[in-house]
This record gives structure tokens, C-alpha cells and sequence, in this order.
């Protein structure tokens, strides 16, 4: 029996992998209220693809999305908390506006290179500033492991990927050694 990758899944099931030059790309704006049906198609697709993706794998630190994963170039995302039955969150045109001054260093994983997690610092809490469908803007404080996951969407769609938050000379660990597997991120508080 052939054993299939994780990045090999992640491929079969429509995310783009790293070396695309989508994922390195910022990626552009809505126009809201104008573009709300090219925002809602976008966000109709990621859900699409979260519920395909969540079919194979168990998140039990959450799971995020974003559009450039998928092959769009445009400033959405969708991250589903952790907890189990928390709402879905929907990002178009995300911008974090405030990092707290605590942070702290995690293991990271990302859709479009499976095949390895990484040590990342982050800060433990920051806002984001997002637009709504009706060209509204939102601003919300997210904490700790949402806080996480909310950020690595926000550094997909600026055109980043985990591996440039690492610190030098840390390199990203294979998932056959990755024992985190299945774990919510630890917090000391």
C-alpha cells in the first residue's frame, strides 16, 4: 500500500500548495456593498472547502482557510474555532490594527504544506479590523489559540506563510516527529 502524504491530501482536495505564486501574492480587497456577491461566492467556496478538508483530518486546535489556498486571489478567509459548536468566523478584508504586548511560541501547521509544523511566535492577543457584506467594518479583540489561528489567515492573505514568522534558524519539524497531533494549544493561563 502506497501511504499518501499529508500535503498530497491537502492537494487531491483543491489547497494550494507552497510554491505557488498565489500564496506569496497579497491578496486584493472587496469592494463592499459593490462586490457582495463576489465576497459571499468566495465564502461559500471556503466553507466548501473546510467541510471537504475537516472530512480527513481532526483540528483540535481549530481550522482556518483562506481564499488564496483555494486558488483566489481576493481578502477572505473563514476560521472555525476549536471549541466544538462555536459559530464559524468570516474575515473579508482583515487587518490587524493592535498586538498585545505578550506573545508567545507555538506549533504551527498550514494547509499548503502539510507535511510539517512549525514554531511560531505570535502575540497572544490582537484586534482585527474586518469588513461586513453591507461595506460595515467590525473590530474584535480574538485571545490565545483564536488569536493564532486568525493571524496565520490575515499572513495568508498579505501574501505570508508561517515559515517567515519562525525565528532563524529554527527549522519546521516533520509531522512524522510532530507529537502535538490531536492537542489544543497549551496557555500557562
Amino acid at each position: 500500500m502506497i501511504e499518501v502524504k499529508p500535503s498530497e491530501q491537502m492537494r487531491d482536495l483543491g489547497v494550494v500548495q507552497c510554491g505557488a505564486p498565489i500564496l506569496n501574492e497579497p491578496a486584493r480587497a472587496f469592494e463592499l456593498p459593490a462586490e457582495h456577491e463576489a465576497a459571499e461566492d468566495v465564502v461559500d467556496r471556503l466553507f466548501a472547502a473546510m467541510e471537504q478538508i475537516s472530512q480527513i483530518h481532526l483540528f483540535a486546535k481549530g481550522m482556518g482557510v483562506a481564499a488564496p489556498q483555494i486558488g483566489i486571489g481576493r481578502a477572505a478567509a473563514v476560521v472555525q474555532p476549536p471549541t466544538p459548536d462555536a459559530p464559524a468566523i468570516v474575515l473579508l478584508n482583515p487587518r490587524i490594527i493592535a498586538r498585545g504586548p505578550e506573545s508567545d511560541e507555538q506549533y504551527e501547521g498550514c494547509l499548503s504544506f502539510f507535511d510539517v509544523r512549525g514554531l511560531v511566535p505570535r502575540p497572544l492577543t490582537v484586534t482585527v479590523e474586518a469588513t461586513v457584506l453591507d461595506g460595515s467594518t467590525v473590530t474584535t479583540v480574538y485571545e490565545r489559540g483564536l488569536a493564532r489561528l486568525i493571524q496565520h489567515e490575515i499572513d495568508h492573505l498579505d501574501g505570508l506563510l508561517y515559515t517567515s514568522r519562525m525565528r532563524p534558524g529554527v527549522a519546521p519539524l516533520p509531522v512524522e516527529e510532530y507529537r502535538q497531533t490531536g492537542h489544543a494549544w497549551a496557555y500557562e493561563r
